[in-house]
């Protein structure tokens, strides 16, 4: 059976006063205040689409991190993954150009060579890497605690 996930975004204004929210309709993410400046100047503690997107990237990523690792019977105890979207400005328009992959894992048993093979690996297998394919240059770099 397919999963589905809601958002919800609602915004109010012109693009560059304006401000907005988005929100999950699981309950699990809190309202999340979101604007054009903290996409493009500071946060200012509030989101954006490019750091929500990193969020869904850098977790999707761990998951199919973790079943590669444990198809070659080699399960991590922990993996800390971060992921940086890059959001410039392209000719007369806006792009997410760039999506960085740092991952640093504590695995039993595993060289370095096999974890950075298993990372690459995973970003090709990972949904969010796919969905990005051929729009976002996605790059991986692995290392061993």
């Amino acid at each position: 059976m397919a999963a589905k996930r809601t958002a919800l975004a609602v915004w109010e204004g012109d693009l560059l006063r304006g401000h907005g929210t988005v929100k999950g309709t699981s309950g699990a993410l809190g309202e999340i205040a979101v604007s054009w400046a903290a996409r493009t100047e500071s946060p200012g503690g509030k989101s954006s689409p490019e750091e929500l997107l990193a969020a869904a990237h850098a977790s999707c990523f761990s998951m199919a991190l973790s079943a590669g690792l444990g198809r070659l019977q080699k399960p991590p105890l922990r993996l800390a993954v971060s992921a940086t979207a890059t959001f410039d400005k392209v000719g007369d328009g806006w792009k997410v150009t760039t999506m960085e992959l740092d991952v640093t894992g504590k695995v039993p048993g595993i060289s370095p060579a096999e974890f950075e093979a298993a990372a690459q690996a995973a970003s090709l297998g990972c949904p969010i890497s796919g969905a990005l394919k051929g729009n976002v240059t996605v790059s991986v770099r692995a290392k061993l605690d």
